[in-house]
């Protein structure tokens, strides 16, 4: 097919079929993984391995979103084996981030219990840390979530696995795999416990850069902990409101931050914790409206807000997609695509706007097709068409469009 592309471009589908990993890019991609992990030792190649289960797990997400079960099976068994083989490692042995990704693997695989088997493992030999241990907290919040997500409603989650979780993080005592009940005493001291940590987070003021860094990833993973278990035992006006401290406060800090350097504190392309705290609340609203009523504003604001602040966070666009795809009218989303791609620099924002509206174009396709006799076309469909090749023009005239391969791609493919 004269060259492939290496790895994947997802965003393109060729008739049915969605572009994949290329068999020529998997293999370059292998061979790099293999050459460098007989060159790193000790700390690197530990990171090696925590980045090559990453990749071999988003491989696994788009098995699962292009539903294609063979595929998945043994796409599942390589990257178990290749988790397994780093885990035996000694080096790795005590590694929760690899752990975590481990449990994660075999979640997504469908094997629940065997997750959670891994997970109490991992959690069981991590030690007394607590909230005090960023790893701890961030295997305990993963853990929880995955957990929440099993949830019908959320009557009754006190007694919950997630609960049982999040209050053994706070009890620095070895952990116990769930038995079915949480004490409603333990709960109570486990809310003052996260009360009295997010506080002292909150008021402390961080000493070095470094130190700074850690702190930042620390304090996402207690209020992502924090909220979550206010969500399950109070309900979501308590877990929206330990976001609402937490940001307030970092905006405070930041522009702070700014003022003593003098230079911008928005790092681009970076998931600050502002940015993550953001991340963590919008996810925990649109769950919390998939399985109960409750109104959409609270979620278009929010996101309205975290897109004007970070342009080009891909996660936060997906969500504002997917809530506008709901709403009929589509001047609203519009006149926000277009204040946010005046001010922006990256290309996000346009590439989002365009996909927008190709969705709706698509829907408004198969309205007009849908075999029900006589309908009467309400939007123009050769409206919706050259507003999409606008876009594209609009696009690939900007700074980063006219470098942007994945751009012009989309654009031809839109023109055939």
């Amino acid at each position: 097919s004269g060259f492939n592309s290496i790895g994947h471009m997802d965003t393109m589908s060729r008739g049915r079929h969605q572009i994949g990993h290329y068999k020529e890019g998997e293999e370059f991609i292998q061979n790099v993984f293999h050459v460098l992990s007989q060159i790193f030792t000790g700390k690197e190649k530990s990171n090696l391995a925590i980045c090559w289960l990453q990749y071999e797990i988003s491989k696994v997400i788009q098995c699962l979103q292009a539903k294609k079960k063979k595929k998945l099976k043994a796409q599942g068994r390589k990257s178990k084996k290749l988790a397994k083989n780093f885990l035996k490692a000694p080096d790795n042995r005590n590694n929760l981030s690899l752990w975590k990704l481990y449990a994660y693997l075999e979640w997504l695989l469908g094997n629940t219990d065997d997750s959670r088997k891994v997970f109490d493992t991992a959690l069981c030999t991590a030690g007394t840390g607590g909230l005090k241990s960023a790893q701890l907290c961030s295997l305990s919040l993963l853990y929880a979530q995955l957990e929440v997500e099993l949830l019908e409603s959320i009557e009754g989650a006190v007694m919950s696995r997630a609960v049982h979780i999040l209050t053994k993080l706070t009890e620095n005592g070895p952990y116990v795999p769930y038995s079915g009940q949480v004490l409603p005493v333990n709960v109570l001291k486990a809310r003052k416990i996260y009360e009295h940590a997010l506080q002292d987070y909150l008021s402390k003021t961080a000493v070095s850069d470094q130190d700074q860094v850690n702190d930042a990833d620390q304090l996402v993973n207690l209020v992502g902990c924090y909220a979550l278990f206010q969500y399950l035992t109070v309900g979501i006006d308590a877990a929206v409101l330990i976001y609402m401290q937490a940001s307030e406060k970092l905006e405070i800090s930041g522009s702070q931050k700014c003022e003593n350097t003098g230079e911008n504190f928005v790092i681009p392309n970076f998931p600050t914790a502002l940015e993550a705290v953001t991340l963590l609340h919008t996810n925990l609203l649109r769950f919390h409206m998939k399985i109960s009523v409750y109104p959409l504003n609270p979620l278009r604001e929010a996101l309205t807000e975290a897109l004007k602040r970070y342009p080009s966070n891909q996660s936060l666009w997906r969500s504002y997609i997917h809530i506008q795809r709901k709403s009929h009218s589509a001047s609203k989303a519009r006149r926000f695509f277009d204040s946010v791609t005046r001010s922006a620099n990256s290309l996000e924002p346009w590439l989002f706007a365009i996909q927008a509206e190709q969705m709706r174009k698509k829907l408004t396709e198969k309205v007009q097709r849908a075999d029900v006799g006589e309908i009467h076309c309400t939007i123009p469909e050769t409206g919706l068409t050259n507003r999409i090749v606008a876009l594209f023009e609009h696009a690939v005239q900007s700074e980063n469009g006219t470098h942007c391969p994945l751009l012009w791609r989309m654009y031809l493919n839109f023109m055939v």
